[in-house]
């Protein structure tokens, strides 16, 4: 397994930039494939954007093509998730995910390790 640990989420207004960082703590990180979900209040946990493991490959949500970007730096075992151009539907608690497969599936339930959630909020 490994522990991982997102930051820098916060309240922001709309049409503003974050970015979320994901510390993966324990193996190799480059052996996992990773995803980033978030869940808002009232629904179910939904895929936003996944990298492979060596950063090849990359997947998005339609709803946030074009405004999110994943990267990943396995050297410091982190990956992360620009976002720009934020909307208030944008809001929820952000969730980095990983597990030992070469792609990132968008299958929540396919995961094997995650993180405790950061929250982003958008004022209108």
């Amino acid at each position: 397994q490994v522990q991982l640990v997102e930051s820098g989420g916060g309240l922001v207004q709309a049409g503003d930039s974050l970015r979320l960082s994901c510390a993966a703590l324990g193996r190799t990180f480059s052996m996992y494939s990773a995803g980033w979900f978030r869940q808002a209040p009232g629904k179910e946990r939904e895929f936003v954007a996944g990298i492979s493991r060596n950063g090849g490959y990359t997947a998005y949500a339609d709803s946030v093509k074009g405004r999110f970007t994943i990267s990943r730096d396995n050297a410091k075992n982190s990956v992360y998730l620009e976002m720009i151009n934020l909307k208030p539907e944008d809001a929820a608690d952000y969730y980095c995910a990983a597990l030992m497969r070469t792609y990132p599936p968008e299958d929540p339930r396919q995961y094997t390790d995650w993180g405790q959630g950061t929250q982003v909020t958008v004022s209108p």
